[in-house]
């Protein structure tokens, strides 16, 4: 059989959108074509070889089949939508389940959804709910001042005379290497016995509060036995207020100490390895301690610095970053005789998750050389603090200098810019074991209201990175009630495993005076927090009267999501907060970014907008309308939103008084009436508060019937909306059944089901075999074809999902479905609502048959045209599917249908794994167009760790020459690796703890991670078009089709004869990504707002405490004792740490 000539064409595949001619070929016309962007103009005669072929390529042979006209094809689609029109007019029973309605009218009542009184109501639902909390919030700080104030400080105190819960204590007692059993310390601890409680999520005791204490804290330290006797008190305090808010869930007290005391008493969750939890760096703690920073933190990398000191330094800026939220700014350099950013990060940086992974990789790379410049060092780091021309924090500002040492106090670089208001504080750091004189740099920190702290080794790295935070609290104390002021964090994992939380904090202030002279105590004691879970603010939101497509959310002061359906992270971090952003939930556009900067600004709005969404399933893009609505939650720093598509203004409400008409309706519900009115799921909701929840929705419905023998549907006990809901749609998708479906003949048009689904969650599939084979989830709402039909016009059709790395379907032992349905748009007066979705499945091989009949020349239904060599015949989709290729392709570029029988069981994969050449050519000629996407709330297998030595990473090795080199024994390096090992005996590998095992969940197996999505949605082309895939020899004709009032697009095209023009394959398979690139986004900053308030300067601040330096040189004798014991095998236990601040003491 001979095929035309193949020619040069319109479009170039390749993998950009710009159609791009081959030499020698112009563009090919006709509507839609996309003109080369760059290029000159090629001469007209050059048009004129393609413009006579054209005809030619398209004209009956005396002696082939040529491919189809173009009226040809449009005929056929014709047919195509005729046939889907006619069956779903039929089956699908759209305009008798109007009727229907129509008939029950005196069921139901039609309520309206106002949106500006809706968003109110909630908004101060939420408003009340939280108000509670700040009221218990000011009884605990209240009585917190108090009781410290009242305590008398107890110098002789023993840890026997305290008697306490301690958290950990069961995990330590499981632990037969437990520091604390050996010295019999647990005498003094309480056992206490638990009951389950739900609310909690966890077994709970509330006569008693629990205290955690960090591991690298002595709990017999004078500081700290002090502390728990004076906190005790707050026990009472704690059931006091449960008593008057039975609601209350985790009550805590974070004490500057790193003392945490929680109410009610649990056990603490234990760790696979070392347990990290301090309650000094969790972000609601860090967010109650201070005001918001502005920080540059400078790193000494001259060649004075390296081996274990280069790697404190590092250690130590990735701890430091730790304390810092996502209200503070930060940027990090390195300095010798020059400064330079460590990163690509030229100003400050909002100090977010994703910058600060950028600062810690940056850290890593940091390198020893050059002489030390201090002065570079501090006229870089106030340069950056200038800067106004950029997005900041605009309340503490601070310098944090990490150096071995130097002489030099640069005096005239503070003159210059710092003094004499002395706005920005400095923080010096002496890291590592050493010699030199740290007067300079106590001297730096004392005269700029900053604070000298010395790092010598591992163990100081973490609470001496914090403690910087008891001097950014003195103007908060010193402003007394002013300061105390309740803030709400963002969201964040509780470490209790309450899920998701928010917490409200409320800074605690030592009330005590410092001696004769009156003088007032700077001293924050700590950050009461109250947290409240988010599922509990979610109940106050309207569940099922929105529609499957309207949602309530709520967005901070940063732009990131308190409230949304799109707020599922997969896996958490419990050192950071959960931090998405609403344009990162939805997808981003410039209405958004506008209603985002209004609800920050704390504004009242309403906008509709054209919008794109992305599928539940995240295949597909609809284009919609969604009306915005918004508002502030008082008192608070939220803001709320509502999102309502204007078909969801009006929703049913059922009116079923008569009890005859309920039990008549339930029997519907019942298995023994599924066999002759089809399967019934039903939504798997909270209808009454004693039925018991089940993923199996048979054993789910088991349990209602159950429930219901005993209730009845206006039972106090029960949702009375969703039960009469529930039950009328039972009944008028019965009605269906027996209008329409019980006598018709499924097999006739090829239909393996009927279906209906409705937003009283019901969904009826018809017959009952059928329901064997039912994959749609149960709740209408998330079901991923009921709101895509509500959304769009006309027939939405829905192969069975595809993974390319699977095998592909096997028909032979499975009959395969394709979905296809419709919303039902009932007017009711002047009210337009959507109150369900019906349609069909398919029989995927008996429809494909079909599909190559209705794309044929067949005169009849049963005799195929022959083509003898006389006669002229174009090609079609059935005698001539060796040559021609037919296909039908939805709206997210998945394949449908096919005439290549070897195709049937790729149905339902992105087309460009089936024919990546055709697919390129209608993405280049705009039939389809690409959306890309974020998903910042994916889960990722861990990767493995890439380094497979034997020794930690970070540890510094020394060399056999060290060994054998007397002064290397005597130096401080080998004192500082001494403490080193010594501390990796309790603090197992520091350097490679993992954060998520350290301190999270046990069960964690997954990291979160960055995967990019693409979805691929219809483009600006409607209208019938041909065109030719240029590849000279290997060129292939095609033309492509909309369906009408269907999400389909009809393809023809020749058969590739030859693999030479494999173009770059269109992906639309979710890849993991490292996300947008962090250094370009930051130059242009989402718009965010910090807190309304700000204490970082107060006249009357007493700034002689700044830090003392306490030299703890190295002893030949002891040194040789460690390492003989070490030799021997006989690890000496170290003594007890009292990693506290002395100015703790009270």
């Amino acid at each position: 059989m001979a095929v035309p000539a193949r020619t040069c064409g319109a479009s170039r595949p390749g993998p950009e959108r710009t159609a791009r001619p081959w030499p020698g070929c112009g563009p090919q016309p006709g509507p839609g074509t996309r003109r080369p962007t760059s290029g000159p103009p090629r001469p007209l005669w050059l048009l004129l070889p393609l413009l006579l072929l054209l005809p030619l390529l398209a004209a009956p042979s005396a002696s082939a089949y040529s491919f189809p006209q173009q009226h040809t094809m449009q005929h056929w689609a014709r047919r195509l939508e005729q046939e889907v029109d006619g069956v779903m007019r039929i089956f699908g029973g759209v305009q008798q389940l109007r009727e229907i309605y129509k008939d029950n009218r005196n069921l139901f009542e039609v309520q309206e959804n106002e949106p500006q009184k809706l968003v109110e109501k909630v908004a101060g639902d939420i408003e009340s709910l939280l108000d509670r909390k700040v009221q218990a919030l000011k009884r605990l700080a209240d009585a917190a001042e108090n009781f410290q104030k009242a305590h008398r400080w107890q110098d002789n105190i023993k840890e026997e005379d305290i008697v306490y819960y301690d958290a950990k204590a069961d995990a330590e007692l499981d632990d037969p290497e437990s520091e604390d059993v050996e010295r019999g310390s647990k005498a003094n601890t309480l056992r206490l016995d638990f009951i389950e409680d739900p609310n909690f999520k966890n077994k709970v005791n509330y006569s008693y509060a629990a205290v955690q204490i960090p591991t690298d804290i002595y709990k017999g330290s004078t500081v700290i036995l002090n502390e728990l006797n004076w906190t005790e008190a707050l026990e009472n305090v704690f059931m006091e207020n449960r008593r008057q808010d039975p609601t209350l869930l985790w009550q805590v007290f974070g004490s500057a100490t790193g003392v945490t005391r929680y109410y009610p008493a649990t056990p603490w969750r234990a760790p696979k390895k070392i347990d990290l939890y301090d309650v000094r760096r969790r972000p609601w703690y860090i967010q109650g301690a201070s005001s918001p920073k502005d920080m540059v933190i400078i790193v000494d990398v001259s060649g004075s610095v390296s081996g274990l000191t280069l790697k404190l330094m590092k250690t130590s800026v990735c701890e430091m970053l730790d304390t810092l939220s996502d209200d503070d700014y930060v940027n990090v350099a390195s300095f010798n005789e020059k400064a330079q950013p460590v990163s690509c990060f030229t100003h400050l940086v909002q100090a977010n998750v994703r910058n600060k992974k950028v600062f810690k990789e940056a850290v890593q790379g940091m390198v020893a050389k050059g002489t030390t410049g201090y002065k570079a060092g501090f006229e870089y780091a106030f340069d950056q603090l200038q800067n106004s021309n950029i997005t900041r924090a605009n309340c503490n500002k601070m310098i944090m200098m990490f150096t071995d040492g130097g002489e030099d106090r640069v005096q005239d670089v503070f003159e210059k810019y710092n003094w004499p208001n002395r706005t920005v504080r400095v923080f010096t750091f002496s890291v590592g074991q050493h010699n030199y004189d740290v007067t300079p740099l106590q001297w730096m920190a004392c005269a700029n209201k900053g604070y000298y702290f010395e790092i010598p080794s591992i163990g100081a790295i973490r609470i001496n990175t914090q403690e910087y935070l008891d001097v950014l609290g003195r103007p908060m104390v010193l402003a007394g009630k002013e300061a105390k002021q309740v803030q709400w964090t963002n969201v964040y994992e509780d470490a209790l495993g309450l899920g998701l939380v928010v917490t409200g904090t409320l800074p605690v202030f030592n009330l005590t005076q410092d001696g004769p002279g009156e003088k007032k105590n700077q001293l924050i004691l700590g950050v009461m927090g109250i947290d409240v879970a988010l599922n509990d603010i979610k109940r106050l939101t309207p569940n099922y009267t929105l529609g499957a497509n309207g949602y309530v959310f709520a967005i901070d002061l940063n732009g990131y999501v308190l409230l949304h359906p799109n707020l599922k992270p997969q896996t958490t971090n419990f050192r950071e907060p959960v931090t998405l952003d609403f344009l990162d939930a939805e997808l981003e556009d410039e209405n958004k970014e506008e209603i985002r900067r209004s609800m920050i600004d704390g504004n009242k709005g309403h906008k509709q907008i054209r919008t794109l969404v992305k599928s539940l399933d995240e295949r597909y893009i609809d284009e919609v309308t969604r009306n915005y609505t918004w508002v502030p939650i008082r008192s608070t720093n939220y803001s709320l939103g509502l999102v309502l598509p204007p078909y969801s203004t009006f929703y049913l409400q059922a009116n079923l008084s008569d009890q005859i008409l309920q039990v008549k309706y339930f029997e519907f519900l019942l298995p023994s009436s599924f066999e002759s009115e089809g399967h019934v799921f039903i939504a798997p909701r909270e209808y009454c508060k004693d039925l018991n929840a089940s993923d199996n929705n048979t054993e789910f419905l088991k349990n209602f019937i159950e429930l219901m023998e005993k209730v009845t549907p206006d039972s106090k006990q029960c949702n009375n909306f969703l039960l009469h809901n529930l039950i009328l749609d039972t009944g008028i998708t019965q009605q269906l059944v027996e209008r329409v479906w019980r006598d018709q003949d499924l097999n006739t048009y090829s239909l393996l089901a009927v279906f209906a689904a409705t937003d009283g969650g019901i969904t009826r599939v018809f017959p009952n075999k059928a329901a064997e084979d039912w994959t749609e989830n149960p709740e209408p709402f998330n079901a991923s074809f009921y709101r895509r039909s509500l959304d769009n016009h006309g027939y939405v059709f829905k192969p069975p999902h595809q993974d390319a790395l699977l095998r592909p379907l096997e028909l032979e032992n499975d009959t395969m479905g394709i979905l296809v349905s419709t919303a039902v748009e009932l007017s009711l007066g002047r009210r337009t609502l959507r109150p369900a979705v019906v349609g069909v499945k398919l029989d995927l091989e008996a429809w494909a048959e079909k599909f190559k009949v209705l794309a044929s020349n067949r005169t009849h239904q049963d005799q195929p045209q022959k083509c003898g060599p006389n006669s002229h015949c174009e090609m079609d989709c059935e005698v001539n599917n060796e040559d021609l290729l037919c296909v039908l392709i939805d709206d997210g570029g998945f394949l449908v249908l096919s005439n290549q029988n070897h195709q049937w069981d790729q149905v339902g994969r992105f087309f460009s794994e089936v024919d990546a050449n055709l697919m390129l050519a209608l993405y280049n000629n705009s039939f389809y167009t690409r959306k890309e996407s974020y998903d910042y709330q994916a889960a990722c297998a861990p990767q493995p760790p890439g380094n497979l030595g034997a020794a930690p990473r970070g540890v510094f090795v020394p060399t056999v020459a060290d060994f054998l080199n007397l002064a290397w024994w005597t130096s401080a390096a080998a004192w500082s690796l001494f403490q080193q090992l010594l501390y990796g005996l309790i603090y197992h590998s520091w350097f490679q703890a993992d954060p998520a095992e350290a301190e999270g969940n046990p069960e964690t197996r997954e990291s979160s991670c960055v995967m990019k999505q693409t979805q691929y949605y219809f483009g600006s082309v409607n209208a019938s078009y041909n065109a030719i895939i240029d590849c000279g020899n290997c060129s292939r004709l095609f033309h492509a089709q909309r369906l009408t009032n269907t999400n389909l697009l009809f393809v023809v095209a020749e058969k590739p004869l030859c693999s030479q023009c494999e173009a770059g394959r269109l992906l639309q398979k979710e890849t993991h990504s490292d996300g947008p690139e962090q250094c370009e986004l930051v130059q242009r900053p989402r718009y965010r707002r910090g807190p309304h308030i700000c204490f970082d300067y107060n006249a009357t601040e007493d700034t002689s405490d700044c830090g003392r330096g306490a030299s703890f040189p190295p002893s030949l004798g002891v040194l040789v004792s460690l390492q003989l014991l070490l030799l021997l095998g006989l690890p000496p236990r170290p003594q007890p740490q009292v990693l506290v601040h002395a100015s703790r003491r009270l």
